[in-house]
């Protein structure tokens, strides 16, 4: 596919491709070699050069990929060598790192635990190579859903809206029915369960999590519920008050803490929960809460280095391999720039636009060299101006004059406040969903700039299920 010119060479990432011209055709996209198959290397070559892909073939991957995922149990058992990814969160170049870092998908079996979508800009492109990758290789690519997997949480989030800004609203409903199939835990070498959140005061036994009827939107309490919700408890000796306590944090589901996870461990012969659902400055923790043991008994990963473009904290995954569990960090991948909320440059560009006319205007009528502004007129300017300017005759027109060049001073000082303002809204409203940004966010980020601890502690707002009072 032929790239985009660029005359006047001003692309601000330049080892960034220039895009393709237009969409992958289709005959290139399952090309007759591949018996139907998306060519998943060329799409995320197209991919990569911020190409784009049609919606009828984006549907026919969801459609070929939804037979796969019906066919799967919704606890699936795998062994080594294999790659544990946490969340992505649409960062669709941190997740080409991961490919690189976790191995080659050719050879490599990977499971994901869910959060492909919302935060990040880039989740369809994220689902298209994932589902890419599914298909050709359905017996070593697998993934889990997350708690973003749902209507609920891209309809207040940006999926919904990156979804149509990028095709429509159909296209969205395609995908929101797509992740209803996806299974919910993996068993690892039969000694590691792995899931999006957690475990449940009501999973006492793995199999149980095959008795969930997982083909619909997770409801708000229950096992299904804690699979993707349920958090450990944040001390560093698991203490926790019952076995599970209602997780504030999220509005929903459990804290969960020592005891609860050694009694289910011990019940079911396992070693360690694997986990994703909450970001970590390092990528992981480990959650040694008996200094008896040699091993966790829970593994937080968290695969979305720079979350959000301002926590600044890296990615890792899991690899797996003879038994031996080895963690791999990463730092973020530099990507294309996107407005926030996908906003479009008319929009954008309002207040430059207004502040440069109001300074234009300004130069036109200002006053004699050497003369401050700030002396032209009394305090009472404004009302004289207001006043003169209903003053036909204009009689005094010294002062007429002099009081609107200090009115359009005035009016080109709020247009630079204005302008400054929309700039710092811009930095920072990409973290944060349906438009809402939290103050505390935003003068904590510009203070701190982006430091890991900050940044979460002023974010944990959108960590709580949307309906949940605030």
């Amino acid at each position: 596919m032929q790239p985009l010119c660029d005359p006047a060479q001003d692309r601000v990432v330049k080892q960034v491709p220039l895009p393709p011209h237009r969409p992958l055709d289709n005959d290139l996209m399952f090309p007759a070699k591949n018996q139907g198959k998306p060519d998943w290397k060329l799409i995320k070559e197209h991919l990569e050069r911020e190409g784009r892909i049609a919606k009828k073939e984006v549907i026919k991957l969801v459609t070929m990929a939804n037979k796969i995922f019906k066919n799967e149990g919704s606890l699936i058992h795998l062994s080594d060598p294999l790659t544990v990814v946490g969340d992505i969160h649409g960062q669709f170049y941190d997740f080409l790192k991961i490919l690189d870092v976790g191995g080659n998908p050719e050879l490599q079996k990977y499971v994901f635990l869910g959060d492909y979508v919302d935060r990040g800009p880039f989740s369809i492109e994220v689902l298209i190579l994932l589902y890419s990758l599914k298909i050709n290789y359905p017996r070593t690519i697998y993934m889990l859903r997350g708690n973003h997997e749902c209507r609920q949480l891209t309809s207040f989030f940006n999926f919904m809206d990156e979804c149509k800004y990028k095709y429509d609203q159909e296209l969205y409903d395609v995908f929101m029915d797509s992740f209803d199939n996806l299974p919910l835990a993996c068993i690892i070498n039969n000694q590691f369960i792995a899931l999006h959140g957690g475990i449940s005061p009501e999973l006492r036994n793995v199999a149980d999590i095959n008795l969930v009827e997982r083909y619909r939107e997770p409801p708000k309490n229950g096992l299904f519920c804690d699979i993707l919700w349920a958090d450990p408890v944040d001390n560093d000796d698991g203490i926790c008050e019952g076995q599970f306590r209602i997780n504030e944090v999220r509005g929903c589901s459990y804290f969960y803490g020592m005891e609860a996870v050694s009694r289910f461990l011990e019940r079911n012969k396992l070693i360690s929960v694997i986990r994703a659902h909450e970001a970590q400055l390092e990528g992981y923790k480990m959650h040694r809460w008996d200094g008896g043991q040699d091993f966790p008994m829970v593994i937080t990963i968290f695969s979305a280095p720079n979350y959000c473009d301002v926590y600044n904290n890296k990615g890792a995954v899991i690899k797996f391999k003879n038994n031996d569990l080895n963690i791999q960090q990463y730092n973020y991948s530099q990507h294309p720039y996107l407005l926030p909320n996908f906003m479009d440059i008319f929009t954008w560009s309002i207040p430059f636009v207004a502040e440069k006319v109001t300074e234009v205007l300004f130069h036109i009528i200002q006053p004699r060299d050497g003369e401050p502004i700030d002396e032209i007129v009394d305090e009472d300017d404004i009302a004289k101006f207001k006043e003169l300017v209903g003053d036909q005759q204009h009689k005094n027109k010294d002062v007429f004059l002099k009081s609107k060049i200090k009115f359009v001073f005035r009016m080109m000082q709020i247009q630079k406040g204005l302008r400054q303002q929309s700039e710092s809204l811009v930095q920072t409203k990409g973290a944060c969903p349906d438009n809402r940004i939290p103050k505390t966010l935003l003068d904590s980020i510009k203070d701190s700039n982006g430091a890991f601890q900050t940044a979460k502690m002023a974010d944990s707002i959108n960590e709580k299920r949307p309906g949940i009072s605030q």
